[in-house]
């Protein structure tokens, strides 16, 4: 189950990643944004941390220890 997560939560890291890069190309580098475009500064920062956030996440859950949960039931 933790390797589950594990997965989604690198899955919506990677998709955070992309998010920046494209915001970051889309606004040449945050130098060309729209009148009341603001929004385009905070993904800047928000979209990093949440990239660095949910790649913790998944690494924290794939290197964790298994718990009881986890184990496959003895039949």
């Amino acid at each position: 189950m933790r390797r589950a997560l594990a997965l989604v939560a690198g899955a919506v890291s990677a998709f955070f990643a992309f998010y920046t890069i494209r915001l970051l190309v889309v606004t040449s580098f945050l130098t060309r944004t729209r009148a009341g475009g603001g929004g385009a500064f905070v993904g800047a920062i928000v979209f990093p941390l949440l990239t660095l956030f949910c790649a913790w996440i998944a690494v924290r859950f794939w290197r964790s220890t298994p718990t009881v949960a986890d184990q496959p039931a003895h039949q």
